[in-house]
């Protein structure tokens, strides 16, 4: 089962509610940082990173001496990543989305598969359970490929095995995060009970609703603002499924990287009743979700 943790907005305690998650997980368990530009639920979690490797975007290389400058590279290419000048065929590696469309249509061969450096694919584990996450590259703007390439290293190292998995989700509603939670069966919703909390957690329903897993929402920091995010989950039909305090304790352990499970282990029971809802949602997904996966 792939339970991804997401939030509308950044801020709203997505990552301490998936560390706080993973620590209770009965099954054999993965952890997983798809939040690639600023990644921190190795530091929650303790992860011990055993190794990374330097994860590439296929881009083209331009051989001047073959181009006749026919143009179909450039009027194939919907993100200007490529333009002939009429005398010299420009490639802007950045703007590049890996397609390989430009090198398929060449009629001459003149251009030819390079790397882009997307950042870092790194594994290990935390406890008993496996641990996967991505870094971008400082300056890079497309995080999905490199998000790619770390559910790809966690399908090489498992061949199947069946493990559980516990996606931290990148925040919005933007390519990424919809990257993110594409392939789960089911996705935790991380919000607060403001007027920002109540908007965004629109967004995100708005957004990933389409995919077709089941979604629950978290209410973190509760006891603060008003009881309009209740009133829009019931509307929509979307279970509160637990309810996380707002209290000095928990920021202070935030700031220093602990559990909240650790820090307040009276939670224990919250975040058990939390694991076990979700897993009811993820199982009773039907064979069309499961078809809206592909």
């Amino acid at each position: 089962m792939i339970v991804s943790v997401a939030s509308g907005k950044g801020g709203t305690g997505k990552t301490t509610i998936a560390a706080a998650l993973a620590s209770v997980w009965e099954s054999p368990l993965d952890m997983m940082d798809l939040d690639v530009e600023a990644p921190n639920l190795h530091l929650f979690v303790k992860a011990d990173i055993e190794d990374c490797r330097v994860a590439g975007l296929e881009v083209p290389v331009v051989d001047e001496s073959r181009c006749t400058h026919c143009r179909m590279c450039a009027d194939l290419c919907q993100f200007k990543a490529i333009s002939d000048l009429g005398r010299i065929l420009l490639v802007f590696p950045e703007m590049c989305h890996g397609c390989g469309g430009c090198i398929a249509v060449c009629p001459e061969n003149a251009l030819t598969p390079g790397t882009r450096e997307l950042g870092d694919v790194c594994w290990g584990s935390a406890g008993q359970n496996g641990f996967f996450m991505g870094r971008l590259r400082i300056g890079e703007a497309m995080s999905p490929p490199l998000m790619r390439e770390v559910k790809a290293c966690r399908e090489k190292f498992r061949q199947g095995e069946d493990r559980d998995l516990i996606v931290d989700a990148p925040p919005g509603t933007s390519c990424p995060a919809v990257n993110a939670v594409m392939d789960s069966h089911v996705v935790c919703l991380v919000t607060e009970p403001t007027p920002f909390g109540l908007y965004d957690l629109r967004l995100a329903v708005e957004a990933f609703r389409p995919l077709g897993p089941p979604m629950g929402v978290v209410i973190n920091r509760d006891g603060i603002g008003d009881d309009a995010v209740f009133d829009f989950c019931r509307k929509e039909g979307i279970p509160v499924l637990a309810r996380i305090p707002f209290s000095r304790e928990l920021a202070e352990a935030y700031s220093e990287g602990r559990v909240f499970t650790e820090a307040a282990p009276e939670l224990i029971p919250v975040f058990e009743n939390l694991a076990e809802h979700l897993r009811r949602l993820g199982n009773a997904t039907t064979p069309a979700m499961e078809s809206s996966h592909a």
